[in-house]
């Protein structure tokens, strides 16, 4: 009889990635198994390289876009190929069978399966002990990070902290409720920052920081609305006095200019036929373009609404450096086509660009300072109004002051604006409203707009459980509300 799984990408034995030179230049090991590989140092050295490859999975960072931006009122589907799948989200009729649900799922508890392995074998390990604090923090951030995703994303997931050995353990995990599922992020990002650096150096940059796990933490407590514990938490990153805002919103983006000063947290990627390209530059550009927006034309997908596009104040430098509505082709003709200028490479081959996906930005940090110091307590003359002005200024915008926004709630919907055009095409604008209360009352209020197929309510907040999982597993996993 064929054994159904639960969870089933948390029980594959997977295989180890090992580097090279550089921590992402990643290849197979042959015939690695959890069981044989682990006996040295090095071994949970590749092991964590290829946990971090395994980042730009479709389900985490790869079709991320899907959920953070099409879902909201900032783009829209490509009109062809995955036009139905894609179309769910940005009509909200999603389906249980939808592949990007399913795809989602099944990477980050990839993931997940990837480091718990690692933390159950790392201390049997004979090894460096500051390395291997180390390590543990950083995969202990990695592991918060993913359950960050999945908890915004379902809502109560199963809580794996341990590897599945034997496919039947499966059967026993149900779905955890959600304030389990962030007490273990927290704990986990907790004790990720007191044992990451707060730099690196060399081939080791890119790797989690304590900045960085500082920062997330500081966004989950904002998405608690334990308003007053992210503001400490953000400070912090602050007080590290390691980031800046660059002076150029434009080379945030640069291709030349990875992993700056404003960089908390990226998945890393890299060009040059790897297999660790980036293919965002070129699924955004317009179809049908040929090479006149990029090389090996564009896919046309994630495409700008036109109400983003009037969101942006005049004179606001980030709208022609994130997005364009139209292009000159070969023929020298224009072609009238919104799509997203801010992720842009040469690639020498198809989908092989160089740009990293930011997951936290030091301006994402200030505007969350902003906003958390806001909600403990408005203040005409305050703090949250500096750091508001500091992205402002760069954008080439007038500073805003208690005449502008003369009371908590304006500030709210001020950094609702601020957040939506400084990080448009960053993944963060359906999560912001779900985080905000907003959702429903701003996407209700577009409803013909944005093609909306039935009025939105609290069961669309969250996404449904992949059919799959059900199916597998009736007795313990039971479907979201309203799918």
């Amino acid at each position: 009889m064929k054994i159904y799984r639960i969870l089933a990408s948390v029980l594959v034995v997977f295989f180890i990635s090992s580097c090279r030179q550089q921590f992402l230049d990643l290849s197979p090991i042959s015939n690695a198994t959890t069981d044989n590989f682990y006996k040295t140092g090095d071994d949970i050295k590749n092991a964590l390289s290829g946990s971090y490859a395994a980042l730009q999975a479709d389900g985490i960072a790869g079709n991320s876009y899907v959920f953070g931006e099409i879902a909201s009122d900032n783009t829209v589907p490509v009109a062809s190929g995955s036009i139905t799948d894609q179309d769910e989200f940005d009509r909200f009729y999603i389906k249980t069978t939808n592949p990007y649900i399913s795809g989602r799922w099944n990477d980050c508890y990839s993931a997940i399966a990837r480091f718990n392995t690692i933390l159950d074998k790392i201390d049997g390990i004979t090894m460096d002990a500051a390395i291997k604090s180390r390590y543990i923090g950083e995969v202990k951030f990695l592991r918060g990070w993913i359950y960050f995703i999945l908890v915004q994303t379902y809502g109560d997931v199963p809580l794996v902290t341990k590897p599945i050995n034997n496919p039947d353990d499966g059967y026993a995990y149900t779905r955890n409720p959600k304030t389990e599922v962030y007490a273990q992020i927290e704990k986990d990002l907790s004790e990720a920052e007191a044992a990451l650096p707060v730099t690196y150096t060399g081939v080791d940059v890119g790797r989690a920081t304590k900045g960085a796990a500082k920062s997330m933490l500081g966004k989950v407590y904002l998405t608690q609305k334990k308003y007053a514990q992210a503001v400490a938490k953000l400070k912090e990153v602050i007080d590290l006095n390691v980031y800046a805002i660059l002076p150029s919103y434009a080379d945030v983006f640069k291709v030349s200019n990875k992993n700056h000063k404003e960089s908390v947290f990226d998945v890393q990627y890299k060009s040059g036929g790897s297999a660790e390209g980036n293919p965002w530059p070129n699924l955004f550009a317009p179809q049908s373009s040929g090479n006149s927006v990029i090389a090996f034309s564009g896919n046309g997908n994630n495409q700008p609404t036109e109400d983003l596009y009037k969101a942006y104040e005049p004179g606001d430098v980030r709208r022609d450096i994130s997005m364009a509505i139209s292009y000159v082709n070969a023929s020298g003709q224009v072609v009238t086509a919104n799509y997203v200028k801010k992720y842009f490479d040469t690639p020498a081959t198809n989908n092989d660009n160089g740009n990293n996906i930011p997951i936290i930005r030091y301006a994402d940090v200030l505007l969350m300072y902003a906003e958390s110091l806001n909600e403990v307590g408005y203040q005409p003359t305050g703090e949250a109004f500096t750091y508001l002005n500091q992205i402002r200024t760069r954008a080439g915008l007038k500073a805003k002051t208690a005449t502008d926004i003369p009371d908590q709630q304006s500030f709210r919907l001020a950094m609702e604006q601020e957040r939506r055009v400084e990080l448009a095409f960053e993944c963060h604008r359906w999560y912001d409203l779900v985080r905000t209360g907003r959702a429903i009352p701003l996407l209700n209020s577009k409803k013909d707009q944005i093609r909306l197929v039935n009025v939105l309510t609290e069961n669309n907040l969250v996404f449904p459980v992949p059919q799959a999982q059900i199916d597998v597993n009736k007795d313990k996993i039971k479907q979201n509300p309203g799918y």
